[in-house]
């Protein structure tokens, strides 16, 4: 094991994509989490409506926005709200389809059909769909996104899952361990779950990049934060529809680069997982 695990590490960092993605994964990840001393702004508050729509200068390396605001501190605060919902929404949909992908895949029968039903009704209904009716019973925020994007990535977990246990649950080791006595539980835990996640890891990592996406729509849609709370997808929807996104174009530009550097980063990151954590790979090395 210590081999296949030394293995798994040279392959990934003999990729260019994986090595760049997870630059730009830790370099996004401290400007969230060091947003408060990099520019100790508050975003919400911190405003000087004589400097408005002002151009990138010393003082204000992004420029500034409608209402004075600095946009290198809107930004930085959106990175973090927007890592944040990715990481929980996909942690939702990771857990919950991770149980029903092995219950399905393992037990079969009633419980198959029944998660089979579950993921079908859920792939029916888009993301911005699901989330506008979220919005109608609760109210537009961060947390009907999260729970919007959470359930949008249930079906995708379910069935990756679902797949790999019926790959493994007729296999030498499952049947040695059945012989021996090991009870479904034990069997699921200690032997199908282990041998099942390099491709879940591998996916967790592209979903969080979809998440990004996804969020930063919605926001766009007025269906998530909402003022003075810094988005990204928000601060778009700002910029357009107060008419300033070509006479100033920094308040559209900095916003979208950094979404697509987070989206890029974490899609390069899997696939430098992908590499890394590929059996057929390690074992022909």
């Amino acid at each position: 094991m210590p081999y296949l695990t030394q293995r798994a590490f040279q392959r990934f960092w003999q990729s260019s994509a994986g090595k760049i993605g997870l630059v730009l994964t830790i370099a996004l990840s401290a400007l969230a989490l060091l947003a408060p001393v990099l520019h100790p702004y508050d975003p919400t508050t911190d405003r000087d409506y004589l400097v408005r729509l002002l151009p990138p200068t010393a003082a204000h390396w992004f420029g500034t926005d409608a209402l004075g605001r600095d946009v290198m501190t809107l930004v930085w605060y959106g990175i973090r709200i927007s890592l944040s919902i990715s990481l929980v929404s996909v942690g939702i949909g990771l857990l919950i389809g991770l149980v029903l992908g092995l219950l399905a895949g393992y037990f079969r029968g009633i419980i198959e059909v029944a998660v089979g039903w579950l993921t079908d009704i859920l792939l029916a209904f888009p993301s911005i769909l699901l989330a506008i009716a979220i919005v109608t019973v609760t109210r537009p925020s961060i947390q009907s996104v999260v729970i919007a994007v959470g359930l949008a990535q249930i079906p995708l977990f379910t069935r990756l899952t679902r797949a790999m246990v019926l790959s493994l649950r007729e296999q030498e080791f499952v049947e040695a361990a059945r012989a021996l006595g090991a009870t479904p539980d034990r069997i699921i835990i200690h032997h199908i779950l282990p041998a099942s996640l390099a491709p879940i890891v591998v996916q967790t990592t592209l979903s969080i990049g979809t998440a990004t996406l996804e969020a930063a729509g919605l926001g766009f849609l007025g269906l998530g934060a909402q003022p003075p709370t810094p988005e990204l997808g928000a601060m778009l929807s700002d910029a357009f529809k107060g008419g300033y996104s070509l006479s100033s174009p920094w308040t559209t530009l900095f916003p979208g680069l950094f979404i697509t550097l987070m989206v890029l980063a974490f899609n390069l990151l899997g696939d430098g997982l992908r590499d890394g954590l590929d059996p057929r790979s390690i074992s022909m090395n």
